[in-house]
């Protein structure tokens, strides 16, 4: 959860090794402004030649990230994927940190569970019916905050109920970061094992340990249940004391692994400055529903009082479509699930409630593997709506572990799509959704057209039909494009 106090001073660290302290201590010493020395061209031309033209811009941000031009206040959310909610995880714990001038003070660290409880008796926005349903909760509580796939949605929803919950400094919020622990994992891939009142993290282990420390290790050790967190605190604590010390040495590497995640949509960010916010939709790091032209597709899954199942679970998102006769074209989504685990202190069998985002004037047709509940043959109810410039189907299903099960909605693409189809020119933006890992993708769309371009391109025994196939992993957004 302190990831942002992290990338703050990280952020000082990587202007440190670029110019180099002799450099830095120069224009230090002619008394400078922070603001004056990151505009530098020297700087700038130094942030250009490690990192990219591309990320010179980001020279602009710093001063207002690290509280030179104000004092800025974050609320830092812990996203757990391995509890998959909509825009990455369930929101097990929550902090408020103050940076001014470079200086971080952390304010308040705690699980949501806390805040939760404390809630006002007057303050009850109504829950998504699906949260009523199988949570059994009376009101919308801030841990279930996260229901919108777009962060920023989300992040303004959370801020919301953090607000009528009462939440620390809830009007001087001033930027949402949403982590997962997947950013945990691979930092400290980078910095090895740490050691945390006389427990080993490695990446490997980190999140399982973590998870165990707060759901039933506490209760060994005679710590009351709302002091149960308390161990993530020294642990990124420490977390930071190693990468500080090894980041002098790996700068590049890190800032490439930083751009990774939030490609891959581990970290994201929202800011209340307007203009800031706007920086950073074009870094593509606050997690927003693409609009696009032509064909979409994003498939969002919710763990309902499933443990932490995600980690036992393997994806494969299959999409497929074929002309019908009157012209329109039938298109098909499927995800396939496959659970590897068994039941056991974090692993129960899994309740997804789905939803497929789809071009809007999409005509729903029929969908399977729906279920009323778990353990039921009882079709579930297909619901639908319209939000985020989207179309969308969802609906509940659970399965078991140690078997594989699938869930498909199929649908009349809308008449836009039709006719670029028509036209010889087709595209798809297939959109990941935050906190997955890795799943598969693959394609097999009929256009009744020979193909004649594709990007990505087909294997070579695939050419020189009218099916365009493919093969890939959904590690992050994808984009394709096929002439006919």
């Amino acid at each position: 959860m302190l990831f942002k106090r992290f990338f703050l001073k990280l952020s000082l660290l990587i202007l440190l090794v670029l110019v180099g302290a002799g450099v830095y201590g120069y224009f230090w010493v002619k008394n400078l402004t922070p603001e004056k020395f990151l505009q530098n061209s020297f700087v700038q031309d130094q942030v250009v030649r490690k990192l990219g033209d591309e990320n010179a811009e980001l020279l602009a941000f710093l001063p207002r990230f690290l509280g030179f031009t104000k004092p800025m206040t974050y609320l830092l959310l812990f996203q757990n994927n391995t509890e998959l909610r909509p825009s990455g995880g369930f929101l097990g714990v929550y902090a408020v940190v103050r940076v001014e001038k470079g200086r971080t003070e952390v304010l308040k660290v705690e699980g949501t569970e806390i805040i939760d409880r404390n809630t006002p008796e007057d303050w009850k926005p109504t829950p998504p019916q699906i949260l009523t349903d199988h949570l059994k909760v009376d009101r919308w509580y801030f841990r279930d905050a996260n229901w919108s796939p777009d962060f920023t949605a989300s992040a303004e929803n959370v801020l919301k109920m953090y607000k009528g919950e009462g939440g620390l400094l809830a009007d001087e919020i001033d930027a949402v970061v949403g982590i997962t622990p997947t950013v945990l994992e691979e930092f400290m891939k980078k910095t090895g094992p740490i050691t945390v009142e006389d427990i080993e993290f490695t990446a490997d282990n980190v999140t399982e340990k973590l998870e165990y420390e707060v759901e039933y290790g506490y209760d060994d050790k005679g710590i009351h249940f709302f002091e149960r967190k308390q161990i993530i605190e020294p642990f990124m604590l420490q977390l930071l004391h190693s990468l500080k010390i090894n980041s002098l040495a790996n700068i590049q590497n890190y800032f490439e692994l930083i751009q990774d995640l939030t490609k891959e949509k581990q970290i994201f960010v929202y800011s209340l400055d307007t203009d800031l916010q706007k920086e950073l939709d074009k870094k593509d790091w606050t997690g927003r529903v693409k609009q696009v032209d032509g064909d979409y597709l994003m498939w969002v899954d919710a763990n309902l009082a499933a443990l932490k199942t995600d980690h036992a679970i393997d994806r494969t998102l299959h999409y497929s479509f074929e002309p019908q006769e009157d012209g329109r074209v039938l298109a098909t989504v499927e995800m396939e699930y496959k659970h590897n685990g068994k039941f056991d202190w974090r692993t129960t069998r899994y309740r997804t409630y789905a939803r497929v985002y789809v071009p809007v004037g999409s005509e729903f047709v029929t969908s399977t593997g729906s279920m009323a509940w778990d353990r039921t043959s009882e079709p579930g109810v297909i619901d639908e709506g319209e939000e985020l410039g989207k179309k969308w189907f969802g609906t509940f299903i659970a399965i078991e572990p140690g078997q594989s099960g699938s869930l498909s909605f199929s649908y009349i693409l809308p008449e836009p799509v039709s006719e670029q189809i028509k036209k010889g020119l087709y595209t798809l933006f297939v959109q990941k959704q935050a906190g997955t890992i890795n799943p598969s993708l693959t394609l097999e769309l009929e256009f009744g057209n020979n193909i004649v371009t594709a990007s990505p391109e087909e294997i070579k025994e695939d050419w020189g039909d009218a099916v365009y196939k493919h093969e890939d992993d959904l590690r992050m957004d994808r984009k394709f494009e096929v002439s006919l």
